[in-house]
């Protein structure tokens, strides 16, 4: 019986020796998990807040962003996203929402945000509180363009200083603005 649990043991830690340890990889389209928390440092944004059916129904400017978990560039995206709900988060209702729920599903209803989508993430769109699109970008788009689009839609200035995306590693990266304490 000792030389049985002696054989088990060694068994065990040979298999150890050839798992290795998961690792979260920014630069690969490898599902790491939730990319809000993850590569944006900010768990609040998923699940969103609000539908684009609530958002449009309060009179409230929408942003949708559809973006993927496993996607290396949805991932680079995220400390974007981030940076928009950090400087506009009482104006605007921002939606992030994975094409995983919404692929095959496209709607009719310009109400229903899966009607927006075109097919390429990430992509970001604008949309005013009387429905119209202002903006409609596929990819890395500036945070500076999307500000734009959003302060057409508020009626608010943009934010005269640039939010600093600073990354903590290859993995981690936080929106911020030293000393900011106003959201727009």
């Amino acid at each position: 019986m000792n030389k049985i649990l002696i054989k088990l043991i060694f068994a065990f830690i040979l298999v150890l020796l050839f798992i290795s340890p998961v690792q979260a990889a920014r630069d690969t389209d490898s599902f790491d998990g939730n990319i809000y928390p993850i590569y944006a440092g900010n768990g609040s944004l998923v699940p969103p807040a609000s539908t684009l059916e609530q958002s449009l129904k309060n009179k409230r400017t929408s942003v949708l962003v559809f973006y993927l978990d496993d996607s290396t560039t949805s991932k680079v995206f995220a400390p974007v996203v981030s940076g928009i709900k950090l400087l506009w988060s009482s104006s605007i209702d921002i939606i992030p929402l994975t094409i995983d729920d919404i692929q095959d599903r496209q709607s009719l209803d310009p109400n229903n945000a899966s009607y927006y989508w075109r097919g390429k993430i990430p992509q970001t769109v604008v949309i005013n509180p009387l429905g119209e699109v202002l903006f409609d970008k596929e990819g890395q788009v500036p945070i500076e363009d999307i500000n734009q689009a959003i302060s057409k839609a508020t009626g608010k200035k943009p934010p005269d200083f640039k939010v600093n995306i600073k990354s903590y590693n290859e993995y981690n990266s936080e929106a911020s603005k030293q000393g900011y304490t106003d959201p727009r």
